[in-house]
């Protein structure tokens, strides 16, 4: 009965200050594993939100040009678009008097500094009138007002100095860009959280149309829908042949965006399954060479009456002991140093999101750590039999 007996808790909670090297290690190694799974997760999670971020985008369905699905940057439509479907498709959301239809231009457009720079930054712009601020109601102006057609002004996204790899403080209010050969102004800032236009530079259609020279087209026009159904629309589109366009849903279209990333967020994940690997390894040697100091220690409590399966359970308390505070101060560490990171894609920026699931997968990376990095060297030095055991050094 004996042979059964469990070795009290506090032997391995005292055992945790004999090696403040082994204990370090162990911590380290714990954290830098869940930083990296809230790195990958917090990745994951907050592209996928910003890619297809059902909330914030309503019923919003999107005229395009036929064979530009994929890519709203290559999209063009006639100008007229805007006004000819207001005024064909019945049950589109008003509101005093005002349809929802926002006719706008989607195009990435290299900006300067100024005059004299020679650099040029990678933005995202988009020409709106009025009516874009309708459709898309989750846009709110956080600092400034909107700008005016024909006075060289433009507004700025929360996240639009990631993408354009800019110090925040460079897009204050009255701080300037330069494009198409003059100096725009910044009269306001905007926050979409969690969408693309979060990192997008905003100014009116017209200004924009005449910048890129496309005073003749626009990339799309969004509309909201109220008693119309996305069929209305569709089949719109599809008897105007003359118009060449094509019916979408928004939700569909950045859904389609996020598959296109799929391959990217797999990267990453492959990326952090390897690293934690490492981790692991690394963290069996550590406990490897921890244990085998060890040996003769394991084997006096056999001789005190101690099975081998509560030596495991001891050992593995230890390791669990040392895994769990890892985790923790790499927890808190995620949250701190991640959660919110803005980070820049080609369709943007978005942030890092450590959420809930995200936390509690680097939780359990780092408890796993301490029951790998525990049991099979543990296993390993139990083997010996109890005579070698007592004689090891």
């Amino acid at each position: 009965m004996t042979r059964f007996r469990h070795i009290p808790f506090d032997y391995a909670v005292r055992n945790l200050g004999r090696s403040p090297v082994r204990l370090a290690a162990s911590l380290v190694g714990a954290s830098l594993v869940v930083l990296l799974v809230l790195a990958a997760g917090g990745f994951m999670q907050g592209m996928q939100r910003t890619l297809a971020a059902d909330d914030g985008l309503h019923d919003n369905v999107m005229l395009l040009g036929a064979g530009s699905e994929e890519s709203l940057e290559r999209s063009q439509i006639d100008a007229s678009v805007a006004s000819i479907v207001a005024a064909s498709v019945p049950g589109l959301l008003t509101r005093a008097g005002v349809t929802f239809v926002s006719p706008e231009i989607h195009i990435a457009l290299p900006l300067r500094e100024d005059a004299q720079s020679t650099t040029d930054l990678p933005a995202v712009l988009r020409g709106v009138r009025d009516a874009a601020f309708l459709v898309h109601p989750e846009v709110e102006i956080i600092d400034g007002r909107l700008p005016r057609s024909g006075h060289d002004e433009i507004i700025v996204g929360r996240l639009a100095a990631t993408r354009l790899g800019v110090p925040a403080e460079r897009l204050d209010v009255g701080r300037t860009l330069y494009l198409d050969r003059r100096d725009w102004t910044i009269v306001g800032r905007f926050q979409a959280p969690g969408t693309v236009m979060d990192a997008e530079i905003w100014m009116p259609l017209s200004d924009l149309q005449i910048a890129s020279k496309r005073e003749q087209s626009l990339s799309c026009v969004i509309m909201s829908l109220d008693r119309a159904t996305f069929a209305d629309v569709d089949m719109f589109a599809k008897s105007r042949l003359d118009l060449e366009l094509t019916a979408m849903s928004e939700r569909a279209y950045y859904r389609s965006i996020a598959a296109f990333y799929g391959p990217i967020r797999a990267m990453v994940l492959v990326t952090a399954v390897l690293i934690a690997l490492g981790g692991v390894l690394g963290g069996l040697n550590t406990m490897y060479a921890a244990f085998a100091a060890r040996v003769r220690e394991i084997g006096v409590l056999q001789c005190l009456g101690f099975g081998r399966p509560a030596i495991v359970v001891s050992l593995l308390e230890e390791s669990l002991i040392m895994a769990a505070a890892g985790s923790v101060i790499g927890g808190v560490a995620g949250l701190v140093l991640l959660d919110g990171l803005a980070v820049r894609i080609s369709m943007g920026a978005f942030v890092l999101t450590v959420d809930g699931p995200v936390v509690l997968a680097g939780l359990a990376a780092g408890l796993i750590v301490g029951v790998v990095g525990a049991v099979p060297p543990a296993i390993r030095c139990l083997r010996l039999p109890l005579t070698e055991a007592l004689r090891a050094p």
